[in-house]
């Protein structure tokens, strides 16, 4: 049962017509994946990550993921304690621990906003089993409506999407199995990508962000234009931009470049002595007294998000005969048709949950959800059934985007999907005549779910690929995730429940800046205001128009929904990527470069995470050692283009040993 040191050549490339990927682990051979081991550590990183990450993202208003961090303390423990052959035990605690950042960023982008209009309202109530049960029901949604997908994400398009996250904790599971060079770079690289985002999130050595109003012409220039540029110098940032390659990081950097460049100084421009406040009562500001990240937030944002859900609707049609064989598959199983027999030949690396479970605990799971709307939250069966069937549809629709997306960038824009469905969940509430504070109630509960639910589901196709890369049998991944979820969700409650009797929400001293955004846009909803519609639907014709011209629209979506200063870098690190593997005549020098820089990309991704998560614990900790005036002055963002300089000539340079 040897394992080879170092993935397949076409393991990030696209196969040919026959070729067949061969996973690390054979899929003739078992290995150890499921034991007591695994489980245990698994369960005991679920609660740790998800009590950091609740307690992290609601205090300073940051959700780290989870992946890359246990995956290094999965390969620490194992090592430490001379496992053998324990890269399938791995996958399994980084699968089931990594329920927790999921389940998170699906509870408080939006369940704490209850706790926040409770101050408003006396009559809303909240409860630990609300947040726990809506958090576990929209993990298991998530994880039941991805399965049957996952075949098409990490086998049918492989070498198409670059899947970053999945590739970086791909990388360190599998240098942390074996000694050796690829082990000793992978550290190397993710002490100085650790080191360098540590000293910056810590200490403020130089400044995170480098933007035009540095110099005076550039302040004026943002002024008069709204014209601002931004990017953030950060190693994990930078890695990640290599890993998803220039052709990607394009595309979303000119989503970007059309909303901040474009978008943003028209509006100014058009509308400059305008309030535009026809959805939002709290805009008093004109359109040209914003500063040009206020347009953004406030309008620029909107038209992302209008981007982003018809680039998932567009996804759906398209996806449709891949939507349509699954649901054909599912009832040929619950008929006991020949799915069931093609499943039992199936080969161990191929092996899903059968369809047949997957249909029986999706019903389950609705009827659940129908029973919880019914009982706990609407009390009136008419708008219990609307809502289960709004959570349906919108979940099982967008779970591709959420896939889609994380495929593609490494990032999950469910605060925008989830955004959407609030929207969407007040208009129909408020029509069939649930309004008030217990619309508003039912409306965030639904939102809880979908949220959870899509943020789980881009987290699962993440954990699917590297299993599929190593080979690791996804049936043992998919059952396990369940637990994780339960662990995490109930985990994610209590902490929410504690930080809420020892601050309040409603206090400030939280950030919570997600939940805090939900409850400014559901409250005027609930009352008879409107939203953003028109900002939507241009960002609907856009991403309609990108499609013709055969331009994935979602990236570009992306692109205008996540702030220039985390796109840029993103372009960086593609455009040092296309320059490693294209300097050499030798197609297979540069292809051994490419491998080399993918390798080092993942060490700055493993490395910021992780000392990410350190550096904002001794915040919330109470250490403090930032000096705000070096950061305001221009010299700390010189610095800073020196430091990211040498970053980048580490990188390319690592690459030609």
């Amino acid at each position: 049962m040897n394992v080879p040191e170092k993935l397949p050549e076409n393991a990030f490339k696209e196969l040919k017509e026959g070729e067949e990927y061969e996973p690390l682990m054979s899929p003739k051979s078992s290995y150890p994946e499921v034991t007591p081991w695994s489980v245990t550590w698994g369960i005991l990183m679920a609660v740790i990550f998800s009590a950091a990450a609740a307690y992290l993202g609601l205090k300073v208003g940051q959700v780290f993921e989870a992946a890359i961090p246990i995956a290094i303390i999965a390969v620490g423990v194992s090592t430490a304690s001379k496992r053998k052959n324990a890269l399938g035990e791995n996958v399994i605690i980084q699968s089931i621990g990594a329920c927790s950042g999921a389940v998170v960023a699906g509870a408080i982008f939006t369940l704490p906003a209850i706790y926040i209009l409770q101050a408003k309202y006396p009559e809303i109530s909240a409860s630990f089993l609300k947040i726990f049960i809506a958090s576990l029901l929209g993990g298991v949604l998530g994880i039941l409506f991805l399965i049957p997908f996952r075949k098409y994400f990490v086998k049918d398009m492989h070498g198409k999407y670059p899947f970053p996250e999945a590739t970086a904790t791909t990388q360190v599971l599998v240098s942390g199995a074996k000694g050796g060079g690829q082990t000793k770079k992978l550290l190397l690289a993710g002490l100085i990508g650790g080191l360098y985002d540590f000293v910056v999130a810590t200490f403020g050595l130089w400044n995170e962000n480098v933007t035009s109003r540095v110099v005076g012409w550039g302040t004026a220039l943002a002024e008069k234009t709204k014209l601002v540029f931004k990017i953030n110098t950060g190693a994990a940032l930078f890695g990640l931009g290599y890993i998803v390659g220039l052709r990607y990081t394009l595309i979303i950097c000119l989503g970007s470049a059309a909303v901040w460049w474009l978008i943003v100084p028209g509006m100014s421009f058009v509308f400059h002595d305008t309030v535009l406040n026809n959805w939002d009562a709290s805009i008093t500001q004109t359109v040209g007294s914003m500063s040009a990240e206020e347009i953004f937030k406030y309008y620029g944002k909107s038209i992302g998000i209008g981007g982003i859900a018809m680039a998932g609707i567009i996804g759906v049609i398209k996806s449709w005969s891949i939507i349509k064989n699954a649901i054909v598959l599912a009832s040929k199983e619950l008929r006991g048709g020949s799915a069931s027999a093609e499943k039992s030949e199936a080969i161990r690396t191929q092996r899903d949950i059968s369809f047949r479970i997957i249909a029986i605990g999706s019903l389950i799971t609705l009827l659940v959800i129908f029973l919880f709307f019914w009982f706990g939250v609407m009390n009136n069966l008419f708008y219990a059934v609307v809502g289960v069937l709004l959570v349906a549809i919108i979940a099982f629709l967008f779970t591709t985007v959420a896939a889609n997306a994380i495929a593609i960038v490494g990032s999950n824009p469910v605060s925008g999907m989830t955004l959407m469905t609030l929207i969407l969940a007040s208009v129909v509430l408020v029509a069939v005549g649930l309004n008030g504070a217990s619309g508003m109630v039912a409306a965030l509960i639904m939102g809880g779910v979908v949220c959870t639910a899509l943020s789980m589901a881009g987290a699962f196709v993440t954990d699917l690929k590297i299993g599929y890369w190593i080979g690791t049998t996804p049936q043992k991944q998919q059952t396990w995730k369940f637990l994780g979820t339960l662990v995490s969700a109930a985990t994610v409650g209590g902490v929410m429940m504690l930080l809420n009797s020892t601050y309040g929400f409603a206090s400030g001293q939280l950030a919570a800046p997600q939940a805090n955004a939900m409850a400014a846009v559901i409250d005027p909803l609930m009352n008879g205001a409107g939203a953003p519609w028109l900002l939507y639907g241009i960002g609907a014709l856009i991403a309609i128009i990108l499609t013709w011209c055969r331009v994935p629209a979602l990236a570009f979506a992306l692109g205008m929904f996540i702030p220039l200063e985390l796109n840029l870098p993103l372009v960086v690190g593609g455009a040092v990527n296309w320059y490693v593997t294209s300097r050499s005549s030798d197609a297979k020098v540069n292809e051994e470069r490419g491998e080399k820089g993918t390798l080092i990309a993942s060490g700055f991704i493993a490395g910021g995470a992780l000392m990410g998560v350190v550096s904002a614990l001794l915040r919330f900790a109470g250490f403090d050692f930032i000096n705000q005036a070096w950061l305001d002055n221009p010299l700390s963002q010189g610095l800073s283009l020196i430091a990211y300089g040498a970053l980048i000539y580490c990188l390319v340079r690592f690459t030609k040993k």
